[in-house]
């Protein structure tokens, strides 16, 4: 089955501005990268391995900070660019009227010779709190390897009453970022 391709939208300067100045709806920015999941939040661990190689590797952390994690998953992604650390985007989860809009900023990013990540947290009007983590990693034998990293807890009264299912969807949606790399 082809997945439809999607190609990242760009926020207005006037939105970009409005989501840079937001506050974080959550007080445990950066923790992500912790390996600590703040008392209170869902904490989700998943990683796959996208091949064997500097080659895959290069790939794979272009194609990270490119948004393609995201778009590569069905999602749509307006953002103000690529990632970078204070980037801001919309990720729009669904379709027609069914979706949700879902704004966040990047926390940080790291770039180092064997590893390439980010992370980035909610903002108000993302039906959860708090923040995931995207990392690419070569090892010293060559095998690359994607991992997602999230702590997270419903941030609205309807994802508060849609949160077992809301589980199941994080839990689909990260096999889809896993495989999105591949």
């Amino acid at each position: 089955m082809r997945m439809r391709v999607r190609r990242l939208g760009f926020l207005s300067e006037a939105e970009a501005a409005q989501l840079r100045a937001a506050p974080w709806t959550y007080d445990a920015v950066g923790a992500s990268g912790s390996g600590v999941v703040p008392a209170g939040y869902h904490a989700l661990s998943r990683g796959h391995v996208l091949g064997q190689g500097r080659q895959v590797f290069e790939r794979a952390c272009r194609d990270l900070l490119e948004w393609q994690v995201q778009l590569r998953s069905g999602l749509g992604v307006r953002a103000d660019g690529p990632v970078r650390e204070g980037a801001v985007a919309v990720v729009r989860i669904g379709v027609g009227p069914a979706a949700v809009n879902a704004p966040v900023r990047v926390v940080r990013i790291v770039e180092q010779s064997d590893r390439v990540a980010f992370a980035y947290g909610t903002l108000p009007g993302h039906p959860e709190s708090g923040e995931e983590e995207f990392a690419v990693a070569i090892d010293p034998a060559g095998d690359v390897t994607v991992r997602i990293e999230a702590f997270s807890r419903p941030a609205l009264w309807w994802s508060r009453l849609a949160a077992p299912g809301a589980r199941l969807v994080q839990v689909a949606v990260t096999g889809r970022y896993l495989r999105a790399l591949a």
